[in-house]
């Protein structure tokens, strides 16, 4: 649950000495500066909804546990100067080598944490963080084959024998050769 003052919502923008009490799905509450939360797209929105009769509206996050809040907010906090994150550009090369060192040990977590706080940046559209993390799946997954991805992330093969190699005919095309 996130507890917000509708006042404080209004001024997100403009007044980064305010503080919000942001309630996760575990009972913690953390109290936040604005400025520390300004990247959490989510908030922002969660704040327009507010009518403005209800200063002290609870807004759920059901899907946030304190663990992951608490490192999903120190990213937040490191990261709360950096300048906005350019949009999408469809015909720019997707890269996964330019993940900043901070973010690099930040995200030397395990597995479950890694796609937990993944999930929360997706929910909080906190896209520097989605932009990350997602880097560093692909670069777990960069150069395995798709035994090497399954062993990785435990995924099982629930390809029968001929389905697999089906799929490798229609696909030779994409094939390292």
């Amino acid at each position: 649950i996130l507890l917000l003052n509708r006042s404080i919502c209004s001024q997100m923008a403009t007044d980064s000495s305010e503080s919000i009490s942001l309630k996760t799905n575990d009972g913690k509450v953390f109290k936040v500066l604005v400025s520390e939360v300004a990247k959490a797209e989510t908030i922002r929105r969660m704040c327009a909804d507010i009518p403005a009769s209800d200063d002290d509206e609870e807004i759920p996050l059901h899907n946030i546990n304190s663990t992951i809040f608490t490192k999903v907010l120190e990213w937040l906090k490191h990261h709360k100067d950096d300048p906005e994150m350019p949009e999408d550009d469809e015909n720019r090369e997707k890269r996964t080598d330019d993940i900043p060192p901070w973010d690099q040990e930040f995200l030397k977590v395990d597995q479950g944490t890694l796609f937990e706080i993944i999930l929360a940046a997706n929910f909080l559209d906190i896209k520097g963080l989605l932009d990350v993390a997602c880097k560093t799946v692909a670069n777990m997954i960069k150069g395995k084959t798709p035994e090497e991805i399954r062993k990785t992330f435990n995924i099982a093969n629930d390809f029968t024998p001929q389905e697999e190699e089906q799929i490798r005919k229609e696909n030779s095309w994409c094939e390292e050769k």
